[in-house]
């Protein structure tokens, strides 16, 4: 992959997706449209689901098959390689790096973290993170106050502040839910 192009947070969640069962282009779209959850955090237009698919079909991320429809053209039927796989769950190991990917990459990351029973993980490996975050954030503090650099560094500061405010009340919630699963509650 290119070093400079970085995988948007829909690549990711396609082979989510595709990591549940094999799928046709238009069952995943459905999929994105039916799922609240999904279509609340991001969104795919068909001609770009495509696109994505072909791209990933390309770096062997997945895989696909024709399959006939009788005198219908054949559809491809797309399914998740080992190395799709593997990709998947690092990313869903992986924090994100940035408070701006909270939104899309993050959120898409703890939807799939939640269906595999991973999101207490994932939360706690993002608050070590968003952390380290902060302090680095922190430090640009010295900068002379009323500047704009000095502005943007306090906004900054405040929205990693409140991401973790955020990300503590849910590893709160999931780790409560977890609890309650093991002791019989689920």
């Amino acid at each position: 992959m290119n070093a400079q192009k970085r995988p948007l947070a829909a690549e990711h969640a396609l082979l989510g997706l595709l990591r549940e069962k094999p799928l046709h282009g238009y069952e995943l779209i459905q999929q994105i449209q039916a799922a609240q959850v999904k279509g609340l955090v991001w969104k795919i237009k068909q001609s770009m689901l495509y696109a994505v698919l072909g791209r990933l079909e390309e770096e062997g991320l997945v895989a696909s098959v024709l399959e006939p429809q009788g005198a219908r053209p054949p559809r491809k039927l797309f399914h998740l390689t080992v190395q799709g796989g593997e990709r998947f769950a690092q990313w869903l190991r992986t924090p994100v790096q940035h408070g701006r990917d909270f939104r899309l990459e993050l959120l898409t990351k703890l939807y799939f973290a939640v269906g595999e029973g991973a999101a207490v993980e994932l939360i706690r490996r993002q608050i070590e993170a968003s952390e380290a975050q902060l302090q680095r954030l922190a430090v640009g503090e010295a900068v002379e106050a009323g500047t704009v650099v000095r502005l943007v560094g306090d906004y900054r500061v405040g929205q990693m502040e409140a991401a973790l405010a955020w990300l503590r009340r849910c590893e709160v919630r999931f780790a409560s839910a977890a609890a309650a699963e093991e002791g019989g509650g689920g």
